[in-house]
């Protein structure tokens, strides 16, 4: 089953939230370089959340940036 992203931005942190479910303690965290922080799932390996900190930053720069991460995005149903 194909898992939704939600987006959700916290002004006074400047972080950038990217989830597919809400964070939970026995998930692992792990550096991914570029000031973007992911959460995995233990069991699975897989990246249940990421964190891209200084989010304003990146904007105010005018370029995109690439979260370091491989997606397989489809259309939802």
């Amino acid at each position: 089953m194909a898992e939704r992203l939600a987006f959700q931005y916290d002004r006074e942190a400047d972080i950038l939230h990217i989830s597919t479910r809400p964070p939970y303690p026995e998930q692992h965290t792990e550096e991914l370089g570029d000031d973007v922080v992911a959460r995995i799932n233990p069991l699975t390996g897989g990246i249940e959340n990421l964190e891209v900190l200084f989010f304003s930053a990146r904007l105010e720069r005018g370029q995109p940036f690439e979260l370091p991460v491989d997606a397989d995005l489809r259309r939802s149903r």
